[in-house]
């Protein structure tokens, strides 16, 4: 193939030389040199043309592929988000149910708590009532039994002048009014105190501790020794003798009939002393006492150890007084029903509970 832009032999049409000169060979060599190279250049110019060309459509084809693959993993991922849309939004969709329940759930939950609140402000209003009632119910029964036993302290005084039963109904009505928690009663306390102390200075005779001496010295009257006589036993004379056969008289049985007397007449009297005792009797029982001594000291061996003691016994209540001057009593009782009539006239009437309080 001749190179390009040189003409074919057969369109060569060779001019006549006007003047005949030599073959031209030179040129003619070095030209068809030059189409050689030209041919050559042109085919590797074509062929580098053609490498381009495939080069191109490769690429081209392979960046169709890869824009297919591309686009079917862009429409793959797309599904991938759709449906993870979709599902999104389902689960959205459930959270809004959801989260609409849950209000409704909060709403109701939040008037049952209001109601509760309520209920529980009602029902601390009901728990205070009854613990003011309690405290003021248990107050009214400590008072009342602190007046009755002030009351019967001083009854008990005044008819049968029994001081320490007095003094054991002072105590208690002192306990009462340390229960009640209330401290206007403090002043009630103090004026018992000094009551108290008032009796206790008087030294009142224990009507039990006297009631079981007496009983313990009449126990004895069987166990005490008699005297021993004094009287010796002479030889009796012809007559004594001769009446001895027929009459015997025994002075040892006249003795001790005589010691048995004495024994039930000293139980008597310690029997009327115990009577004089309870009846608040002074004189009495000093009578009564002295008259049980006088016999036991007259009948029994005075250096018996049981009949010295049951006579110093006898002494000690003997000259223990029956009933000393006692203090007036009451002061204690007047107070505390000032105070009482006081209390009740300022104190406030209590509200009735409110209605929804006991539901």
């Amino acid at each position: 193939m001749p190179p390009m832009g040189e003409p074919l032999d057969s369109d060569v049409v060779e001019p006549q030389p006007l003047v005949q000169a030599a073959p031209p060979a030179a040129p003619r060599a070095a030209r068809s040199a030059t189409g050689a190279l030209a041919l050559l250049l042109a085919l590797v110019a074509l062929i580098v043309a053609g490498f381009g060309a495939w080069r191109v459509v490769m690429l081209e084809r392979g960046q169709g592929d890869a824009a297919s693959a591309l686009r079917a993993d862009v429409e793959r991922r797309l599904q991938d988000a759709e449906r993870a849309a979709d599902q999104r939004k389902r689960e959205l969709d459930s959270m809004r149910a959801r989260l609409a329940d849950t209000d409704t759930v909060n709403k109701g939950v939040r008037e049952e708590m209001l109601a509760l609140g309520e209920r529980s402000r009602h029902l601390e209003d009901a728990v205070a009532n009854l613990a003011e009632q309690r405290l003021t119910g248990r107050d009214a029964l400590a008072l009342n039994e602190a007046e009755f036993l002030l009351q019967l302290a001083q009854e008990r005084l005044e008819l049968f002048h029994d001081a320490p039963a007095a003094l054991a109904a002072y105590r208690l009505a002192d306990s009462a009014l340390a229960a009640a928690e209330d401290p206007v009663f403090a002043g009630v306390r103090q004026t018992i105190g000094a009551e108290r102390q008032a009796l206790e200075a008087a030294r009142p005779l224990d009507t039990n501790a006297t009631l079981g001496a007496l009983e313990r010295v009449r126990a004895n009257l069987a166990t005490l020794p008699p005297k021993k006589s004094s009287t010796q036993a002479s030889a009796p004379s012809r007559f004594e003798a001769l009446l001895q056969q027929f009459v015997r008289i025994s002075s040892e049985d006249t003795q001790r009939r005589d010691v048995e007397l004495t024994r039930t007449l000293a139980a008597i009297d310690l029997r009327a002393a115990e009577a004089a005792l309870l009846a608040r009797d002074p004189a009495s029982y000093a009578a009564a006492i002295a008259r049980a001594r006088a016999s036991i000291a007259g009948a029994f061996d005075g250096s018996a150890e049981p009949v010295r003691t049951d006579l110093a016994e006898l002494e000690k209540l003997g000259s223990a007084p029956l009933a000393p001057a006692l203090p007036e009593l009451g002061s204690a009782l007047r107070e505390l029903r000032n105070l009482r009539a006081t209390r009740a006239l300022t104190a406030p009437r209590q509200a009735p509970p409110p209605a929804g309080a006991g539901t």
